[in-house]
């Protein structure tokens, strides 16, 4: 019997228009510089893949001195994507070495699976670019209104995009974007429970 992907490929192609980027929030001591972590990739993804029925997974197993990782989509018609195993050995043969190696995995392995990637802030390649003139902060006053005031998911969708796309790679505009369009669908969601309104 062959196997059907037709809705939760159609669900992930409406997902990913909703994916932000992954933020690099954590910093590594070692080589000065910072990194998106595990809950940084999930935060990204999380909910555009729930919006559009899908379920998020990770089956875990341990293989020759490491761990296994792979990520899997399930569509609430209860169709399957299976993205493939990624190994990663784990460096010390120990509890924090498995839960590093893991840890690993699952960021690496998500972030392919859904196409998505962290922002480039990477301290050592911009130390090694030649200093340019200070970009003004974009104002995205009117973008963050749009979001606001959109009155369905494809609106908040086209919305969304355009602001992210204002912010010209401000980590810190992108987040109140982020943050604009949270609330906006929890809005939305309030309103359904208590008014029966179809909107977005």
């Amino acid at each position: 019997m062959e196997t059907s992907f037709s809705k939760v490929a159609a669900a992930l192609v409406k997902a990913q228009k909703e994916f932000g980027p992954a933020l690099k929030s954590s910093s590594n001591p070692h080589f000065k510089s910072r990194y998106a972590d595990l809950a940084a990739c999930v935060e990204a993804v999380i909910e555009g893949l729930n919006n559009n029925g899908i379920a998020l997974t990770q089956r875990v197993g341990s293989y020759d001195n490491g761990v296994i990782v792979e990520t899997v989509f399930i569509h609430e018609s209860g169709e399957v994507i299976n993205c493939g195993q990624l190994h990663v050995p784990a460096t010390k043969q120990d509890a924090q070495g498995y839960g590093s190696a893991l840890t690993y995995a699952r960021r690496y392995s998500l972030m392919a699976a859904c196409g998505i990637a962290p922002e480039d802030d990477d301290g050592n390649a911009a130390s090694k670019r030649p200093t340019a003139p200070a970009i003004p902060t974009p104002d995205i006053t009117d973008h963050l209104a749009a979001i606001q005031a959109s009155a369905n998911s494809e609106e908040l969708a086209a919305t969304f995009k355009d602001a992210f796309d204002a912010c010209q790679g401000n980590q810190v505009l992108q987040a109140k974007v982020m943050a604009a369009k949270k609330e906006r669908v929890a809005r939305a969601k309030k309103d359904l429970s208590t008014k029966g309104n179809e909107n977005v």
